[in-house]
């Protein structure tokens, strides 16, 4: 009886969690249901799940699954793998898929900066203080496009090193 209770308060646990991640990545412009996808690949066993069992884990429907499966796949954060005898296809979290989603805001954060050199154009003739707001949009957005590179690159050199 002490195990099943173990077993719930962990599966509550990671229902939990699953939800914290769908909220954060809800935030970011992804559907609830693709961020509990997210979450749900995260810290399943086995790391691959069928739509079957992300359905029944997540409590969806296989219409959302499929729907939410292929975003996923498209925004390149999962992938759809096989597995040998078996006809059945399964979703798993991309690998370096969390360096490759820092490096695709990278062009966000390109364009922030940008549209903030414009801004300073715009106001090229006002008082200072009118152009302070625009100023330190651009040169937080010039700081981070200059050294989120070099982050992901010590970070990469970190990792092939095995030292993460």
């Amino acid at each position: 009886m002490g195990n099943e209770k173990t077993l719930e308060h962990s599966q509550v646990e990671k229902q939990h969690f699953v939800e914290e991640v769908a909220l954060i990545f809800e935030e970011i412009g992804l559907t609830r249901m693709a961020g509990r996808i997210l979450g749900w690949l995260l810290i399943s066993n086995p790391p691959y799940q069928s739509a079957d069992e992300l359905a029944e884990a997540l409590q969806a429907s296989k219409g959302s699954i499929s729907t939410m499966t292929r975003l996923l796949i498209q925004i390149d954060l999962i992938e759809r793998i096989g597995i040998p005898g078996d006809r059945r296809d399964y979703f798993r979290m991309k690998p370096d898929v969390w360096a490759q989603l820092l490096q695709a805001r990278m062009s966000q954060v390109t364009d922030l900066h940008q549209l903030a050199e414009e801004g300073l154009e715009l106001l090229e003739n006002e008082p200072p203080e009118l152009r302070q707001r625009i100023q330190d949009m651009h040169d937080l957005y010039s700081y981070v496009e200059t050294e989120l590179p070099i982050l992901i690159e010590r970070w990469e050199q970190k990792r092939a090193s095995g030292k993460s």
